[in-house]
């Protein structure tokens, strides 16, 4: 439904709001990745590297788990990409209202992940989407940056990273953010089949392919569902 003046105001700065909680508590967790990462056998460099270039959580926790288990640097990066892969799937949802041209594209392209596409889709009106996309891509990008950096330069004080739980730091965080998005039927009937089909492909194909196979069932779904643009909802 469209919305008066002050009521689309209202939407864009509860979508700022929104955006800067979401990138505090996940750059945060960015400390396990850099703690790992030293643990991992990388160096400050190379864990930086990972965080300021390839940028996709999921991917750079692969890539370590890879190479501390003792893998191939090829195998490393053969399952970084699988994971990054999804990031992909996320452009047609939001190109429609980044608002972004010329050199803003390349920028727009780094900050597509999972958290700001599920910030700016939740919004009820393109103002309110396109301002939740950059605060919070922008906003993690930042600080996850500044945290795996503390997190590398604590990684030797704190010694084995896992004693702290910090291994597991980003899954819980990930599913902190996932679950109000379960809120309706249909959100729930997804996030069910698309933890049906990754866990039919672990045992059988690469590391990174059932979290992409699990992304496809959410593209399939939402492209017979036909297209859900934000300004049609509600305001909160």
């Amino acid at each position: 439904m469209d919305l008066a003046p002050g009521e689309q105001a209202s939407a864009r700065r509860a979508a700022v709001q929104q955006s800067l909680s979401v990138a505090l508590a996940t750059g945060l967790y960015a400390v396990s990745f850099g703690a790992l990462s030293v643990a991992a056998g990388l160096d400050l460099p190379q864990t930086m590297a990972l965080s300021l270039l390839m940028f996709s959580g999921g991917s750079q926790f692969a890539f370590i788990g890879v190479i501390g288990a003792g893998g191939t640097a090829a195998a490393a990066v053969a399952a970084a990409s699988l994971l990054g892969a999804r990031n992909g799937l996320y452009g047609p949802l939001v190109a429609p209202f980044t608002g972004a041209r010329g050199w803003r594209r390349a920028l727009a392209a780094q900050v597509t992940i999972d958290e700001s596409t599920a910030v700016s889709t939740a919004q009820p009106t393109p103002e309110a989407a396109r301002a939740g996309f950059w605060w919070t891509g922008v906003g993690i990008f930042g600080l996850w940056n500044v945290f795996t950096f503390a997190g590398a330069l604590l990684g030797d004080a704190l010694g084995d990273p896992r004693r702290y739980g910090l291994d597991a730091a980003a899954a819980a965080a990930f599913l902190a953010l996932l679950w109000p998005r379960l809120a309706d039927r249909a959100a729930r009937v997804v996030a069910a089949l698309g933890m049906g089909v990754a866990l039919a492909f672990t045992p059988l194909v690469p590391s990174g392919l059932p979290v992409l196979a699990a992304a496809l069932v959410a593209v399939v779904v939402g492209w017979r569902r036909g297209p859900q643009q934000p300004d049609a909802q509600e305001a909160p």
